[in-house]
């Protein structure tokens, strides 16, 4: 297994767990383990984009090395994944941003829907792991610099 994609597989996974265990708390009145809960989610969920965003720039993403007639659903499931992603961490944001301002009744209404919204982006982001790193063999990477400058 590739040792970055595999910590920040797990670092996404994290955070879909602190997020169902900051729900539990939560639904059960323990607002202050709830917020440090979600922090912890939050910073989680950040190292995993700070991680996935370093290793595109410097070492490059995999593509799909799978068989080739695999490859339309494995491209249709990673746009499907990027979409959740991207509006997932959306939510997220404002999610938190609505807590931290104490605008509690819009934060209530939003928190469940983006916490939803995160677990499909947890299950959907392990998928693509599954299929670029452990189902099939990983096909060639190129980094950011590498596309733009060439070499």
């Amino acid at each position: 297994m590739p040792f970055l994609p595999t910590i920040s597989t797990v670092f996404i996974v994290v955070s879909a767990i602190l997020v169902a265990i900051g729900w539990v708390l939560i639904a059960n009145g323990k607002a202050t383990a709830h917020k440090r809960t979600m922090i912890a989610a939050a910073i989680s969920a950040l190292t995993f984009f700070i991680l996935y965003v370093s290793r595109t720039i410097f070492l490059g993403n995999q593509t799909f090395g799978g068989p080739d007639d695999m490859q339309i659903f494995y491209t249709s499931f990673l746009v499907f994944h990027i979409i959740l992603a991207t509006t997932g961490a959306v939510f997220g944001i404002v999610t938190l941003y609505l807590a931290f301002k104490r605008r509690i009744s819009k934060h209530r209404k939003i928190g469940p829907v983006t916490a939803v919204i995160w677990f499909f982006t947890a299950i959907t982001g392990v998928m693509v792991y599954l299929l670029l790193y452990v189902l099939y063999d990983s096909g060639h990477s190129s980094s950011l610099f590498r596309a733009i400058f060439g070499g």
